[in-house]
């Protein structure tokens, strides 16, 4: 769950404030959500989505539910708590370690926090392979081969299931919930499990500060020729103090 692409960001002592914001399915979720929902089509099985929030991330697991996920976990922890990328991944890998699971898909990152952290840190707790940034995905009996995007190119790597893999965009194009999915989600299984994460003053990851960034600097257009142009270009920079 997080905030909108579009919403404007308001910070108060070192705080995003959420009231009154829109929040969405992080855009990178839902490449894993209509992954899944391909997998399910080509050899079957169950989609089942899973999150860490508070009772607001119902919308967004309605929303995943709508889209054709067969069922919903909502891992709540109380409203106001925030755990780090290590304590989340160690919270849902608690929980899958009790399921039977052939794959399990995260988004690449989250557009907030941006750590990429979970989806890494949930294979290293289950001790099964993980594959990051991936673009292709095919499966074949207990075999995966998936290309990886790498700073533009791409690696194959073939591996083994069970196996988690972190989704990048290029992956598929996300389907949008049709009305009957809709009407269908309202009576899908969503499970509540409340959570309290355990050792969570003990997170590896500390907040120091949230800032805003820095606003746009004026742009001025430069007129006239050439020589013109390169003349005031001249003159703006030295006045500014610049050096090479």
């Amino acid at each position: 769950r997080t905030f909108d692409t579009e919403e404007r960001i308001t910070v108060e002592n070192k705080q995003i404030v959420e009231e009154g914001s829109t929040f969405i399915i992080n855009p990178y979720d839902e490449f894993a959500i209509e992954e899944a929902l391909r997998l399910r089509e080509q050899h079957g099985g169950i989609v089942t989505v899973v999150t860490l929030g508070n009772q607001n991330a119902e919308k967004e697991l309605r929303t995943a539910l709508a889209m054709g996920a067969d069922q919903a976990v909502l891992l709540c922890v109380p409203s106001g708590v925030s755990p780090g990328p290590d304590v989340t991944a160690a919270t849902i890998a608690d929980y899958l370690r009790t399921k039977e699971v052939d794959i399990i898909l995260a988004g690449n990152a989250s557009i907030d926090g941006g750590s990429g952290q979970v989806g890494p840190r949930v294979a290293q707790a289950l001790q099964v392979p993980c594959v990051t940034s991936v673009v292709k995905i095919e499966i074949s009996n207990d075999q995966a081969i998936v290309t990886q995007d790498v700073e533009g190119n791409s690696v194959v790597v073939q591996t083994t299931l069970p196996l988690v893999i972190t989704c990048q965009q290029g992956l598929n194009e996300p389907r949008y919930p049709s009305l009957p999915g809709i009407m269908k989600a309202k009576k899908k299984p969503l499970e509540v499990v409340e959570i309290i994460p355990e050792n969570q003053t003990a997170s590896q990851v500390e907040r120091l500060e949230v800032f805003l960034p820095a606003g746009k600097l004026p742009v001025q257009i430069l007129s006239g020729s050439m020589n013109e142009q390169i003349s005031a270009l001249t003159e703006i920079i030295q006045k500014a103090g610049v050096t090479s």
